[in-house]
């Protein structure tokens, strides 16, 4: 799909689970702020950088998910109630799932950073740094969840979405952790591929 398609396809989610959020306005502002930092910086990027079709691809997915947890707050998006109900699942998972894309998603990006803008090359150690960022990232995301909750208190329950589970920072980070290893050992030709379209260095067959 285009890039200007893609981009209507950001825009619109945006504005059709952001005009009546069933959350609270904060929380999905908090929810939905990577979106429109990541559209800025695409805009302002992507005549001197322009990233891989598989890349762009891939991020406006992210963006559907990140709508759609702040639309509902992630522990009361629909599909996750239906699976929780279905399989007898303790909680809703659908935060489980986004963070696991918060791994997989963003090993694209950086790994498409990484041999863009740094000596490395596919390998070993290139794997290694992609996996690093994404779960850097990942903790990063975590001090800024438990910053807001200390500046907000009782307003930042729904962004926080625990569910009462007192292991969920460490289970958000770990399936980062979990969707990085995925990306990395999976999409390595898909992405290979994609970015010979932009970047042309010695990239193996």
């Amino acid at each position: 799909m285009p890039l200007p398609w893609l981009i209507a396809l950001v825009v619109a989610a945006q504005v059709a689970l952001g005009v009546s959020p069933q959350a609270d306005r904060m929380t999905w502002a908090l929810e939905n702020v990577p979106v429109w930092v990541g559209l800025g910086l695409l805009a302002c990027t992507h005549r001197q950088f322009p990233l891989s079709s598989l890349c762009l691809h891939l991020l406006a997915i992210h963006s559907v998910i990140l709508a759609v947890g702040g639309h509902y707050t992630y522990a009361k998006v629909p599909l996750g109630e239906w699976a929780r109900d279905a399989f007898g699942l303790a909680r809703n998972h659908y935060d489980r799932f986004g963070h696991f894309a918060q791994g997989f998603i963003p090993a694209v990006f950086v790994r498409e950073l990484l041999l863009r803008k740094t000596p490395l090359r596919p390998g070993g150690w290139l794997s290694f740094l992609v996996v690093s960022v994404c779960l850097a990232f990942s903790a990063c995301y975590e001090f800024f969840e438990w910053g807001t909750a200390v500046l907000t208190g009782e307003a930042a329950s729904d962004f926080l979405g625990t569910q009462g589970d007192p292991w969920d920072t460490q289970w958000d980070m770990f399936l980062a952790l979990v969707g990085a290893l995925c990306s990395v050992a999976t999409m390595r030709r898909w992405h290979d591929a994609s970015l010979k379209r932009v970047y042309t260095p010695s990239l193996p067959a």
